[in-house]
């Protein structure tokens, strides 16, 4: 609804409620204002036909009365006459006329000349007394010209039509005020959802923990839908507020125990004096802790980036390309204890994120090497538009009371978190391969340890 002037600003500072039972209202107004209008004119129309017809049938007797020079006959009840000559005298008149003249000086020279006039004396509001309808004509009697007028009283008429604009009027107002107070209900009704939900939002504003709105499952409408998109904003919010909380405890936690080492080392070298080949050593392990916090840092970052990410930037790229680029860095890792690393790489175009998937593959290559024992062999194959990565070692295989958690963040199969490694290599495979829209899998195969990742692409 569009409002003029000064009155939209108004309108709109209004609460929803009223301002739909106020459209209701005036929507009510015009359409109960149309259709009595209408119903009011019909009448109307019906009876002045009516009143007309009686007025002209009664007009005729008379003009035939006046040409024959026969007594006037009587007309309707409530009918009155009036006969003049040329110049406007009365020349016979109802008894209650007397001598009045019905016609103006006026309609007096447009019927001398012709015409015939019809018009009602009084108004139908405000009442008036003597209402009457009119109608005058010239006709020829003995070849004098003589004014004829016949006339009947409009009091059935008027009151039919007061009568009826009365109940139009009180059957209007009923209804405007039905349709105002079944407008209000239904409006309540509607938006007691969205109360609920800002009590709700309210609710969470203040602290609260776990919120869900109650939105029924049966409904599907725009109210209901709307509490849905609340609750899955609400989701990612506690999802968001989950990986916050998750993020900083686990550096806090992770952190403690190089810091703790750092400071060990720099404590020992301040206690005494040291010669330059011990504080040498002090300096390469302090670097090591340094290298130890950068990469544990990095890793955080990248897993939390992962996690915040609304989607992957899949780009086409030549899958055989992608592991030699993610195996290369650990072939010299390899070579050291004597270890080999073999590649099976599929000569395919696969459509998935580099940036993600190769450091992804180089995790779990280092965990092979660094837990596992003997050749580790890589395959990357495409089936049915999925990628299959695995990664196999000859090594014992992964503890069984690990393999559920092999997956979460910081879990190792060691107890001890000064062990080689921060715990999260796999924890960013699960978090990449989840980006994807696959999945991670963890397992012993009898001859070693295994994980594959499986893909759409």
């Amino acid at each position: 609804m569009t409002l003029p002037g000064r009155l939209g600003p108004w309108f709109r500072r209004l609460p929803v409620v009223t301002r739909l039972v106020l459209a209701v209202a005036i929507t009510m107004s015009l359409v109960l204002t149309g259709a009595a209008g209408l119903v009011y004119w019909r009448v109307r129309t019906a009876l002045d036909q009516q009143l007309n017809d009686d007025l002209t049938t009664y007009r005729h007797s008379l003009d035939q009365a006046v040409r024959a020079g026969n007594r006037l006959p009587p007309g309707p009840s409530g009918s009155l006459q009036q006969v003049l000559d040329a110049h406007g005298r009365v020349l016979t008149s109802s008894d209650s006329l007397r001598h009045q003249p019905l016609l103006t000086p006026a309609e007096l020279r447009a019927v001398t000349r012709g015409a015939t006039i019809r018009r009602d004396v009084g108004s139908l509001l405000p009442i008036t007394p003597g209402t009457l309808r009119l109608q005058a004509k010239r006709v020829a009697a003995n070849g004098q010209p003589r004014i004829v007028i016949a006339a009947v009283r409009r009091g059935h008429r008027d009151e039919a039509l007061r009568e009826l604009l009365a109940q139009l009027a009180l059957a209007s107002g009923l209804t405007l005020i039905a349709a105002s107070y079944v407008g209000y209900r239904t409006a309540r009704a509607a938006l007691r959802p969205v109360e609920r939900y800002r009590r709700g939002a309210a609710t969470l504003a203040d602290g609260a923990q776990n919120l869900r709105l109650d939105v029924p499952a049966d409904h599907d409408d725009e109210i209901t839908r709307l509490g849905h998109t609340l609750n899955h904003m609400l989701d990612r919010l506690e999802e968001s507020a989950d990986r916050e909380r998750r993020f900083v405890a686990d550096a806090s936690h992770e952190l403690r125990t190089p810091l703790s080492l750092l400071r060990a080392e720099v404590d020992v070298a301040l206690h005494r004096p040291r010669s330059a080949g011990e504080l040498t050593e002090t300096l390469r392990s302090v670097d090591a802790e340094v290298q130890r916090l950068i990469d544990l840092s990095n890793a955080l970052l990248d897993l939390e980036e992962l996690g915040s990410t609304q989607h992957i930037t899949r780009a086409p790229v030549e899958l055989a390309d992608l592991v030699d680029a993610a195996v290369a860095p650990h072939l010299r890792t390899a070579e050291r204890p004597g270890r080999t690393v073999t590649v099976d790489a599929a000569r395919v175009t696969v459509d998935v994120d580099a940036r993600w998937l190769r450091p992804a593959i180089g995790n779990l290559l280092d965990n092979a090497l660094r837990h596992g024992k003997g050749a580790v062999h890589l395959t990357a194959t495409v089936r049915d538009s999925r990628l299959r990565l695995c990664v196999t070692d000859e090594g014992t295989g992964f503890p069984p009371e690990f393999l559920p958690r092999a997956f979460d963040r910081f879990a190792r199969a060691e107890a001890s978190r000064t062990s080689e490694g921060s715990g999260l290599g796999l924890a960013f495979v699960h978090a990449v391969a989840t980006a994807h829209g696959g999945t991670a899998h963890a397992e012993n195969t009898g001859h070693g340890a295994s994980v594959v990742l499986d893909l759409p692409c």
